[in-house]
């Protein structure tokens, strides 16, 4: 889960999730797409980290679309993000973190939507054999609402532009204090621009984390969705920039760690794990 101050999620490879939706199957193929090369000892080579995007820089169209997907799941312990990935009559599937779903001990989940109504939610099983930080919870609604489309981050390089949304769970009062934003719902809602930093190669990090880039992700974002300009999937938020754990969170998935002058690459950046649309 989460920590309060400079957080940090470790865990598993990357590779290939069959999550079953209805009568239908999304895979996400969750692979190493824009780094080539490994060094002798298996670190990826990263391409340049590229500086955040300047000033109070908005894109409306993705916004509005990021608005209507993004929804905030609530449980009885925590409080995370997620986003409306497909619908079938009534039901609607949501992507997340696992480690949000793992939040409610008994599975049970509030799902918060655009227009302010709650559903009550269930966790759906799906196979995944590469034990990424990914789960689905199911709702059920009459209404009408936005799925996300899914992008294509192999068309993505570092610097291209992403957008990053959740509900952080707390927000600052006066210099010191923090509030919980629980009561406050949707109100809390953030957007933030920025850039892809680097998409690591084999080893990734643990979970499925590979994407990095420099939009600020808080506490509650995990599970929230990074767009494209396009305002289509690329990826699941998860990690914040500069954990505590210093060069020791950015282990590889196969033991091994970068570098310093690649860590210093690495520190700076927010990290989600990759969204790969195959099929559906």
């Amino acid at each position: 889960m989460w920590y309060k101050n400079k957080l940090i999620l470790l865990a598993g490879s990357i590779g290939i999730v069959a999550i079953g939706i209805g009568l239908k199957t999304l895979v996400m193929s969750v692979q190493p797409a824009v780094i080539g090369q490994q060094t002798h000892n298996g670190e990826p080579h990263l391409i340049d980290q590229i500086p955040a995007a300047s000033g109070a820089e908005n894109h409306p169209f993705v916004e509005q679309i990021a608005n209507q997907v993004t929804v905030r799941i609530l449980t009885k312990s925590a409080h995370g993000s997620g986003v409306i990935v497909a619908h079938k009559g009534r039901t609607y599937t949501v992507l997340t973190c696992q480690h949000v779903a793992a939040e409610s001990k008994k599975g049970d989940y509030q799902v918060l939507v655009v227009d302010g109504k709650t559903y009550p939610g269930r966790l759906k099983s799906f196979k995944n054999s590469q034990k990424l930080d990914l789960a689905l919870i199911e709702f059920e609604s009459p209404r009408d609402y936005r799925p996300v489309a899914i992008g294509n981050l192999t068309k993505s390089v570092p610097g291209a532009k992403v957008y990053a949304a959740g509900f952080p769970n707390y927000h600052a009062i006066g210099r010191d204090n923090l509030e919980n934003t629980q009561k406050l719902g949707r109100k809390v809602f953030k957007f933030t621009v920025g850039t892809v930093g680097l998409i690591l190669s084999q080893p990734a990090l643990p979970d499925g984390y590979s994407l990095g880039y420099t939009n600020d992700v808080e506490l509650g974002m995990s599970g929230g969705p990074v767009l494209n300009d396009r305002g289509e999937l690329l990826g699941i938020n998860g990690r914040s920039k500069y954990p505590i754990q210093g060069i020791d969170a950015f282990t590889f998935a196969d033991g091994t760690k970068p570098s310093v002058e690649n860590f210093e690459k690495m520190e700076p950046l927010s990290w989600a794990v990759p969204i790969y649309k195959s099929l559906w």
